[in-house]
């Protein structure tokens, strides 16, 4: 196995970002990404999250301390050079509006030297790969819908096959059935790829169904919480983080209400939001749950609830 593949470990150290007019993005941020997984910046408006991905590329430098990527410092990099080695997948994907669909895949292959034939026949590859019809490649970014508009902005933030890819709300502007689709489809490249992946986003929903390493940000990027999504549903640190994540509001508290003998058990939270269904294989299910008498509706209690209430 090619080393450089292995390895790809982002680390930053004591980084500090303040802009001119005295704004304080970053106070004081450490954290080391793992190589081959997926790590999820998630906080609200001002947190610094998207300062922090932007460092890892050079497109914020950082005011003090420093972001290294396999132990070298990113400021000693020539940023164009630095950004042609790194994916970047924005929000709105960011697509030029008046080149087609495959020459906007191939950008980087081209700009570092691929010869321009050889680029489009591997960003037609990549088209296969994200899940798109070759019969868009020549077309423009006008001409297509937005779930399609975000597959080639992953595409060609695949193109030039970098080791990190970094994801700024990528599926921010889309409507929920196209974002989770898209969500799906980026697990799957994942298993397939094993790229170093830094993902941001405000939804705590999308930072556990994909992160493998979730950090959970206060404003001035303050480290709240950072764990795998189990770790932090099961022991939040403290009251932020369990508001943040929805077990002080009973969103992680769910009830199961029976609809009949045999039936699908169907889920809802303290607010009566149906959250999901137990299916019942065979038609048939017999749950053994916690709770009072009344079978038709069960609290399903659990250790994020008990942390959250304490």
């Amino acid at each position: 196995m090619d080393d450089r593949r292995v390895r790809v470990a982002i680390e930053f150290r004591n980084v500090r970002k303040t802009y001119p007019d005295g704004t304080t993005a970053v106070e004081d941020f450490s954290l080391t990404i793992p190589s081959r997984s997926t790590t999820v910046f998630v906080g609200s408006s001002g947190c610094g999250k998207t300062t922090l991905l932007r460092m890892i590329n050079r497109m914020v430098d950082a005011t003090s301390g420093q972001v290294l990527i396999d132990g070298e410092d990113v400021g000693a990099i020539e940023p164009v050079a630095l950004r042609r080695r790194i994916g970047y997948v924005m929000q709105n994907s960011g697509l030029l509006p008046h080149r087609t669909v495959i020459d906007n895949v191939a950008t980087v292959p081209v700009l570092t030297g691929t010869p321009k034939a050889k680029a489009r026949e591997q960003s037609m590859a990549l088209l296969d790969r994200v899940g798109l019809d070759r019969s868009l490649a020549k077309r423009y970014p006008g001409q297509l819908s937005g779930g399609q508009q975000q597959r080639v902005g992953v595409a060609r933030g695949l193109a030039a096959d970098p080791n990190i890819l970094l994801m700024d709300e990528p599926f921010g502007a889309v409507d929920p059935i196209v974002r989770d689709e898209l969500q799906r489809e980026l697990l799957r490249l994942q298993r397939e790829l094993g790229k170093t992946v830094v993902f941001v986003t405000h939804d705590i929903d999308e930072a556990f169904l994909l992160g493998t390493q979730v950090v959970i940000l206060k404003r001035g990027g303050v480290v709240a919480q950072i764990g795998t999504p189990a770790e932090i549903l099961a022991r939040p640190k403290d009251d932020f983080v369990a508001d943040f994540i929805g077990a002080k509001r009973g969103k992680r508290r769910l009830t199961v209400e029976q609809q009949g003998d045999g039936d699908d058990l169907l889920l809802v939270d303290s607010s009566g939001y149906p959250a999901g269904l137990i299916s019942a294989p065979g038609g048939r299910l017999e749950p053994v749950l916690s709770g009072g008498s009344d079978p038709k509706s069960r609290s399903v209690s659990n250790k994020t609830d008990q942390a959250g209430d304490a």
